[in-house]
């Protein structure tokens, strides 16, 4: 079924609770539908943006174009054996339905990704990751239709070129293909992923760690951190860990020894936790107006009730400042920007 209205709000469509209007919003729930929609854009000429559950987005103004919402559900197991088993997840599935549906099962290898907001089709865009994994781990395949001509494109794992928080999805092919199905290769003999401290301290109260532990405290540890954005409107983590190299590390940790440190995926480089650097400049719990900086998670940009897109946008411009002053490193942000910044 294709639903298409006109001067459509969005409040209830990003996590931020931001009340900007796209011009064109179409919720479409088959991949045959979707097809249809292409060949028949009632808005040529119009910028398009695919819009999943709106969990990493802020709009910044209003969106003068055509938003497609993909509504697309299902999960299907393609084939199995004694270790492995391959599943083919809807676009429109929201993740953490997903997650709960494969720890049921005992299919491991996505368990540290609990409770991560979005859905099925915004994991392998943003290359959701927490807890030391990476969804782009255990992602087959992404099967897409091109917005140019509607015809069906499958992405293997290399041809999505995968990096930290990003993909070919998010650069080059961005508002040029919508994913419908993402296939994920889960393991029937997980083996667990806990050398977070936080993680490996709370499994301790079970007699034995699974990976139905593992995500249960995950989910606890997540929701003492992070604010509910049924409750506060946010976007999870709004800016990226900076990545160093070892000269610019060197150079930090000789400046900052107190920093804490990670090693990066690539060797070599190393990361910093971008919340250690917003707090040491002074924005912990502080509030402009209705946009502030969460109390608990400093990496966590909220919306206090009243604030605009541009108000949480102009709040991030002056914590990447001050960051930048302080300590010579460019905060990126994890979050998408959507509209016209003026």
């Amino acid at each position: 079924m294709i639903t298409l209205r006109e001067n459509y709000s969005l409040k209830n469509n990003n996590s931020f609770g931001i009340d900007s209007r796209a011009r064109y919003f179409a919720g479409i729930d088959k991949e045959s539908d979707l097809v249809q929609f292409i060949h028949h854009n009632p808005a040529p000429g119009l910028p398009v943006m695919i819009l999943g559950s709106g969990s990493n987005i802020l709009f910044v103004s209003d969106y003068e174009g055509l938003i497609i919402h993909p509504l697309i559900r299902g999960i299907e197991v393609l084939r199995e054996n004694s270790k492995d088993v391959i599943v083919k997840v809807g676009a429109g599935e929201i993740w953490d339905s997903f997650v709960e549906w494969a720890v049921g099962r005992n299919y491991g290898r996505i368990e540290n990704l609990s409770l991560i907001p979005g859905s099925v089709g915004a994991s392998p865009v943003q290359n959701i990751g927490a807890y030391g994994t990476d969804v782009a781990e255990v992602i087959e395949q992404v099967e897409t239709i091109q917005i140019k001509d509607g015809r069906k494109k499958t992405f293997d794992h290399k041809d999505c070129r995968f990096g930290y928080r990003t993909s070919i999805f998010k650069t080059n092919l961005k508002s040029k293909v919508i994913i419908t199905s993402v296939v994920f290769r889960l393991s029937k003999k997980p083996v667990l992923k806990t050398e977070y401290g936080a993680v490996n301290e709370r499994l301790k109260k079970f007699k034995e760690s699974s990976i139905q532990s593992v995500r249960e405290v995950i989910i606890e540890i997540r929701n003492e951190k992070l604010p509910n954005p049924q409750k506060i409107g946010n976007a999870g983590s709004f800016f990226k860990n900076p990545v160093l190299n070892d000269k610019e590390f060197r150079k930090f940790i000789q400046n900052h020894p107190d920093a804490p440190t990670y090693q990066a995926e690539t060797k070599g480089f190393y990361k910093i936790p971008a919340a250690w650097l917003i707090e040491k400049c002074g924005w912990k719990s502080r509030r402009i107006g209705d946009a502030g900086v969460f109390a608990l998670q400093p990496l966590v940009l909220v919306n206090y009730g009243n604030a605009s897109g541009k108000d949480i946008y102009n709040l991030s411009e002056l914590i990447r400042n001050d960051v930048f002053k302080s300590f010579s490193i460019q905060l990126e942000r994890e979050v998408n920007l959507a509209g016209v910044i003026s």
